[in-house]
Parts: structure tokens; sequence; C-alpha cells
């Protein structure tokens, strides 16, 4: 019988506001074979890997993934992108993860990130830019709880 004592919940509960992010590596960038280019780049930048799965997200779950756009004109091509092929979930963590790795991803828009960036150096357009990012502590902690149990992050 599994067993889990105390200290293993209290560690993992302890996750702090601002220490946090969750990143997807896309499908495109998952098909092209950029998976150990990417990951390499973010520890190298100083991220822990907390959690990390690869799965294929259904039409229903890439919909409730990005509810919070519904409303947007791009909802629908996004939910068909990113549910049309593998990808890879992560929870990072480092001092200020957001703000980190904002820098680290640049612009949603390939064309207008900074040289060297994950989304300028992978990503092929503002729909297929490689990676998502978490835009708040906030979406960070929903985003990470929609992949990860707090008993799969360490």
């Amino acid at each position: 019988m599994l067993s889990i004592s105390k200290l293993q919940i209290n560690k993992r509960q302890n996750e702090m506001p601002g220490k946090i992010t969750l990143t997807m590596i896309k499908p495109l960038a998952v098909k092209k074979g950029y998976i150990g280019d990417i990951l390499s780049i973010i520890i190298k930048s100083g991220f822990k890997i907390r959690a990390m799965k690869y799965l294929k997200l259904s039409i229903d779950q890439a919909k409730a993934f990005y509810k919070i756009h519904e409303d947007k004109p791009f909802y629908n091509n996004l939910v068909e992108f990113m549910s049309s092929g593998p990808i890879v979930a992560a929870t990072l963590e480092k001092e200020n993860a957001i703000e980190e790795y904002r820098k680290l991803i640049g612009a949603t828009n390939p064309e207008k990130s900074e040289i060297n960036t994950i989304r300028n150096l992978f990503g092929t357009s503002l729909e297929k830019n490689a990676v998502h990012g978490s835009d708040s502590d906030e979406n960070a902690e929903i985003e990470s709880d929609f992949f990860f149990s707090k008993l799969e992050r360490y």
C-alpha cells in the first residue's frame, strides 16, 4: 500500500507563488524534434523541472485548458492546433518564474521575439509559436493543476 508522509505532502504544498510557471512544448515543435533543445535552454537558464508529461490533448481537454480565451477569435484555431499532436507539459520552478520564463520564451509572435528566445528560435507563426508560458502566478497554479496532481510535483 502506498504511504505518503506528512513531510512529502507539506513539501509539495509549499509551492510559493512566484516560483512556478507552466510550459507546454506545442505540437509543431514536438513534431519537428525540438523537445530536447527547448528543455536544454530551459534548464541552462536555471529552471528546475518539477513535473513533466508527454501527452496528446483531446479537443475537449484543449477547450478546457484554453477556456479563458473562448471569446477570442483565435480560440477555435488554437484548440484545433493544440489537439493536433503530442505536447510536453511541464511545471518549472525558479525565483520570479513567470517574468523569467516570459523573457526566455520571447513575444508571442516569433517574428517580434528577441533573438535567441525560444519562440524566436523554434516558433513558426503567431499561432505556432513553439511554447506556452503562464502569464500570472494565479494562472501558473491553475495550469499546473490542470496537468499535475500535487503528488506528481517534485
